[in-house]
């Protein structure tokens, strides 16, 4: 008879989803890795560790904001079923979360506290960010007046749409928007703040929503690479493009092939794979300030 094992409610690019009864889930990340909305085929050793160890380090440092999703990251919490799924408990050390189910907002939450990527390109074409307008001759990499929420849409398909508050307060409700607004916007605060003692900018965040028995809690991953540009602070000037401890260099060695951004992607070289999971490593040890080694599945 086979071992019993737990029902399989999603997967995605990154995670599967189960079904841990009770109101649980059991959250896995791999260590797959997306660019341009494609799977790599090579997996990136220990990224699912990092995504889970970090989002598990925030969470107990932002506690005191809100409540959060999170039961337990040791596998000696999960259900009876859990040794029964790919790779077993070995393999879902470190990597998996067995989390509260939260009824999840409709918006992707997001902060900006710097100028780059899309807010950068909006910037340039019209002096606004998000639609807010902007003091005249700000550059890249440089802090914005302040942290600005700028939610946008959570796509099926696709990419994600930004929108702006009115939009955001159709979506979710004007109690539920502007209680996500001063939620994110206090975590980013509080974040930005620690990771600074750490010799590290947080240029821009994401944040997943949701409510568990009726409050706002944080969910999903929260301050990872995945989520988050992290900058070195040392190496942070205005009007420059820092270097990212994400998969930003996976991002420019694909751009520098010859490929139409669409499955199948181009193998992975060897160094890119190696280059990438030190990168992720780094990004935990840096900004949190803990080393991997001391994380579940070492």
């Amino acid at each position: 008879m086979s071992a019993p094992t737990l029902p399989l409610l999603s997967s995605g690019k990154v995670r599967e989803l189960y079904d841990a009864g009770a109101g649980r889930l059991l959250m896995v990340a791999s260590d797959r890795i997306s660019a341009f909305d494609v799977i790599m085929d090579e997996p990136i050793p220990n990224k699912g560790r990092v995504l889970t160890a970090m989002t598990a380090a925030w969470l107990e440092e932002l506690a005191d904001l809100a409540p959060n999703h999170l039961i337990s990251a040791d596998v000696s919490d999960f259900p009876e079923g859990a040794a029964g799924l790919p790779g077993g408990l070995d393999y879902l050390a470190g990597r998996t979360m067995l989390v509260h189910k939260a009824e999840m907002l409709d918006i992707e939450c997001i902060v900006r506290g710097y100028l780059a990527g899309s807010a950068y390109k909006e910037y340039q074409a019209s002096g606004t960010v998000h639609g807010m307008a902007m003091p005249a001759g700000l550059l890249h990499a440089e802090a914005l007046p302040e942290p600005i929420f700028t939610p946008s849409t959570k796509a099926t398909e696709g990419h994600d749409l930004n929108i702006g508050m009115d939009e955001a307060i159709n979506i979710v409700g004007k109690e539920a928007a502007e209680a996500a607004a001063a939620l994110c916007l206090a975590a980013y605060a509080r974040a930005a703040a620690r990771a600074q003692e750490q010799g590290i900018v947080i240029c821009d965040t994401k944040f997943e929503l949701g409510f568990i028995d009726g409050k706002l809690s944080l969910c999903d991953e929260v301050l990872t690479p995945d989520s988050s540009r992290f900058w070195p602070a040392d190496d942070c000037a205005p009007g420059t493009n820092p270097p990212s401890f994400d998969k930003q260099p996976l991002r420019d060695w694909l751009e520098g092939q010859d490929w139409n951004k669409q499955a199948p992607p181009p193998a992975l070289p060897a160094e890119i794979v190696t280059e990438t999971s030190t990168r992720y490593v780094a990004a935990y040890e840096r900004v949190c300030g803990r080393s991997l080694v001391d994380w579940y599945g070492a």
